[in-house]
């Protein structure tokens, strides 16, 4: 090995931990500040390689557009890029969503980051291949801003669409579209290098790193009051479905008028379903709270059991029973993604 080439090596060694560490070292700083553990490492590792993925799909697809639009490069990363990369990013986070695995704030900023985490990863691997004598001023505005932006966008993205679409059982494209457009703006002011590169990158640490923490502790207190709040709602009504005084209320009132509707067991089944599922709901909101206190509970056997008997009700009333108990099952994002939580 010649002088020169040694001295190249030393100089890549020198800049990947500048270009690459930030950002996973971000992520994992908000993995440990997640008091309640909610997400899995397993599943953070799957929107790494998820944003991995969609890199090189941006790759591919911003090569192909800026042929087909006749822009040059400069150009093209201001507006085109933008768009293009933070809608793909979004689809992943579109994934969490649908299947229930995002809940709470604290979710959306873990998952959203590590999603764009990725994607910074695979870009700067990729700059890097292009350029081995890239100055460590480079690569520090890559790896300390344009890394951090990337994950932090799409963790704004996760979080705007998580805030609208809290009420609701399911994400709409309506709850999607603010939380887009902010994304894709952000994108893009930082690709215009109104500033230097340098002053961008430091607007960018202080910027989104304190919004995320800032975003992280809402995310904690509100989770608290909801768990307390909800937690009381819920043993009230197990115990109303315990003391035989279900009747009374609301749901039980709708469901005795079914009976002259509905053959007999469905209505039998309907009432079942609203017993586990609330039981499953008090215990995952019981592990939450061990977890605050700092106990680590593992789900059970008996837990099991009544998640296969859920899905066995569930069968048994069909899409049209479960929209009829929706109302009374307080059915939200948070509510479906706490039995994900107790069930994965």
């Amino acid at each position: 090995m010649t002088m020169d080439s040694s001295h190249s090596l030393l100089a890549v060694l020198a800049v990947v931990p500048v270009g690459l560490l930030p950002v996973i070292t971000f992520l994992l700083v908000l993995i440990y500040l997640d008091t309640y553990r909610m997400v899995r490492m397993r599943l953070v590792l799957a929107m790494l390689v998820a944003g991995s993925c969609v890199a090189v799909a941006c790759y591919l697809l911003n090569g192909e557009l800026m042929d087909l639009l006749g822009m040059n490069l400069t150009h093209y990363s201001r507006w085109v890029a933008p768009v293009v990369e933070e809608s793909l990013k979004a689809l992943v986070v579109l994934w969490l969503f649908r299947t229930h695995r995002i809940g709470f704030l604290v979710d959306s900023i873990i998952l959203g980051f590590a999603v764009g985490a990725g994607f910074a990863v695979v870009e700067n691997f990729y700059y890097l291949s292009l350029d081995h004598n890239a100055t460590l001023t480079l690569w520090i505005v890559r790896g300390f801003g344009t890394a951090i932006m990337h994950g932090g966008v799409v963790a704004i993205f996760a979080v705007v669409t998580q805030t609208l679409a809290e009420r609701n059982v399911d994400v709409r494209p309506v709850h999607c579209v603010p939380g887009l457009l902010t994304a894709i703006a952000i994108h893009s002011i930082f690709n215009h290098f109104y500033v230097s590169p340098v002053l961008s990158t430091i607007g960018v640490l202080l910027t989104l790193p304190p919004l995320l923490y800032l975003l992280f502790l809402v995310s904690e207190h509100r989770t608290h009051d909801w768990l307390e709040v909800d937690f009381d709602e819920d043993a009230e009504l197990m115990r109303m479905l315990d003391s035989g005084q279900f009747d009374r209320t609301p749901a039980g009132k709708f469901l005795d008028s079914l009976h002259d509707k509905l053959d007999g067991t469905l209505v039998a089944d309907m009432l079942c379903y609203l017993r586990v599922y609330t039981e499953l709901a008090l215990r995952a909101k019981g592990l939450l709270l061990a977890r605050e206190n700092g106990l680590d509970v593992e789900m059970d056997g008996e837990t099991r059991e009544k998640f296969d008997e859920l899905r066995y009700l569930e069968r048994s009333i069909g899409v049209a029973g479960r929209l009829t108990m929706r109302p009374f099952l307080q059915m939200t994002t948070k509510d479906l993604w706490q039995l994900y939580v107790l069930g994965k």
